[in-house]
């Protein structure tokens, strides 16, 4: 542990992978019956940008690793857009670490029920800005109800942090206009606005955006 009460970066990656070994031995609901596999993370640990989605799919179950199907490489390239790569820059997780049969949303039962493993990650993690991706992403951390389009684009501090809920990248892939206005263009103005306030973190400018 250092001074300041932050974990060095070998004692975060032991305790991570301790929380891995716990997800993979949680039976906590029954989405663990169902699961190939069980979805933890992929990207950097170290990085000051966390993104948080609904659930693993069908690739992600297979895989082993959040956001990898279409919605992902989408997610992927739009971080890109702004500058930002997706295993390097951010550190990407779920609400819930098990595939919810045909993709359903996960009950609150089973996001109260991995609720205590994503805000390990958080804890270990300690992100600075959050990427709430989707009225599931939202509803999991925040407990807020309703629909993304109303909450999409505004700042939140929780817990020392600036949360911005987005929309998912699985809405955009059904919605795939990019003209001014569409939920596509929206996305691409929120993710720069995460990128300017990233980088004014990084600049030590932790004011309000």
């Amino acid at each position: 542990m250092a001074a300041s009460g932050v974990l060095d970066p070998a004692a975060r990656d032991r305790a991570l992978a301790e929380l891995a070994a716990s997800c993979d031995a949680c039976r906590g609901c029954g989405l663990a019956a169902g699961r190939q596999q069980v979805v933890v993370s992929r990207g950097n640990p170290r990085a000051r940008l966390m993104v948080i989605g609904e659930g693993p799919g069908a690739q992600e179950d297979a895989s082993g690793s959040p956001f990898v199907g279409k919605a992902g490489q989408l997610l992927d390239r739009m971080l890109e857009s702004v500058g930002l790569d997706s295993n390097r820059d951010a550190y990407i997780a779920n609400v819930v670490k098990c595939r919810p049969p045909e993709n359903r949303k996960p009950t609150a039962l089973e996001m109260a029920a991995c609720l205590p493993f994503l805000r390990r990650q958080i804890a270990l993690v300690q992100p600075q800005v959050v990427l709430l991706a989707g009225a599931t992403a939202v509803e999991g951390v925040l407990g807020i109800k309703g629909g993304i389009t109303k909450l999409r684009g505004q700042w939140r501090q929780w817990e020392g942090r600036w949360l911005m809920p987005v929309f998912h990248p699985s809405y955009l892939l059904r919605n795939a206009s990019r003209e001014r206005g569409s939920p596509k263009w929206l996305t691409w103005q929120d993710l720069q606005d995460v990128r300017r306030r990233l980088a004014q973190l990084e600049a030590g400018d932790a004011g309000a955006p």
